[in-house]
């Protein structure tokens, strides 16, 4: 029997599981902290995997979900927010040399559309445009079955758009981005904005301002809290219709924390859509959605990657034609 690891990294946590040959139920899955005090976030990784490999299964791959840009071809992280020493980390070099099996490195975004594609919102469908929206807004495209990666695997950075000249200034720090105006992130920081100019709210104040806050005031009709997702939403869904205008795709799903305020933010996006395409026909047969996924998205992704790649690379001494399709 052979088995797989998947790994999802993020700034704050860690998550792997080993999985069967087929499926998508783990064997084993664990989470730990992605800083420790007496170990580097490499080492904890590697206490991690250690902890879920499976011990009466041959492990055939490991697919990693990682923060930030990186080049999959490489197996290099090129920068991970909020990893310390993380810059041009040849990950996979690392793992390879550590467990002697294929390791192969994926976007966390782009893994995120991987798995809501094979196993959740977006199974079916060939085009397919995935948006992640909490603290940032990272997004993952599939065409015509294949995850569109660019020349270094940079590409699809759609939440870096400019849609609003002169607007605040992004995580990335370049000004007017999508993810600088209706990101989690933009929500809380644009309501606080708001009421230190006095804009009045029954419910809200501006201590501890979270976007869960502000949709639980916005569900008993705060005016303030609806108009933050009212503004997020249109900015997300004129960015979308011009996504539509290049991808054409059939989905657009929309996961992270933000999606969990459900028709708070979908309402203002699908508006948005209609007004905001060139044409109609853009709109039909498409589909605008909320992730099916939830947390188990990047781990599913890097399960996906991991299965795929490594039946395209039988021989673990040559390199992997890194494409992400089925």
């Amino acid at each position: 029997m052979s088995a797989f690891i998947a790994v999802d990294i993020g700034g704050t946590h860690m998550r792997a599981a080993s999985y069967p040959k087929v499926g998508r139920d783990p064997i084993k899955i664990k989470r730990i902290s992605t800083r420790a005090p007496n170990a580097t976030p490499l080492e904890q990784l590697i206490s991690l995997i250690n902890s879920i490999w499976p011990n009466d299964q041959e492990v055939s791959a490991i697919g990693v979900a990682a923060p930030g840009p990186i080049n999959p071809f490489e197996g290099i992280i090129y920068t991970a927010p909020n990893i310390p020493g993380w810059q041009d980390m040849r990950l996979v070099k690392e793992l390879e040399r550590e467990f002697k099996v294929p390791v192969f490195l994926g976007n966390d975004a782009n893994l995120a559309a991987m798995g809501e594609w094979c196993f959740g919102a977006g199974q079916g469908h060939h085009h397919l445009i995935y948006m992640t929206i909490s603290t940032g807004i990272g997004t993952g495209i599939i065409v015509n079955d294949k995850m569109l990666l660019g020349s270094r695997g940079l590409a699809a950075e759609l939440g870096h758009v400019t849609v609003m000249s002169g607007g605040p200034v992004c995580g990335c720090g370049k000004t007017g981005h999508l993810e600088a105006v209706a990101s989690g992130t933009a929500i809380a920081r644009w309501t606080k904005e708001q009421l230190q100019q006095g804009v009045p709210s029954k419910i809200l104040s501006e201590d501890d301002l979270t976007t869960e806050k502000i949709a639980e005031a916005a569900r008993k009709g705060d005016d303030l809290a609806i108009s933050a997702f009212n503004r997020a939403g249109q900015f997300i869904g004129q960015a979308v219709a011009d996504f539509l205008h290049i991808f054409n795709p059939s989905i657009v799903i929309i996961g992270g924390g933000v999606s969990s305020s459900d028709d708070l933010i979908m309402d203002p996006i699908r508006a948005t859509l209609i007004e905001r395409v060139i044409s109609s026909h853009y709109l039909e047969n498409l589909t605008v959605t909320i992730a099916d996924l939830g947390d188990e998205v990047g781990l599913l992704g890097a399960l996906v990657l991991a299965r795929q790649s490594c039946q395209q690379k039988p021989d673990a001494s040559q390199p992997a034609p890194v494409e992400y399709a089925l």
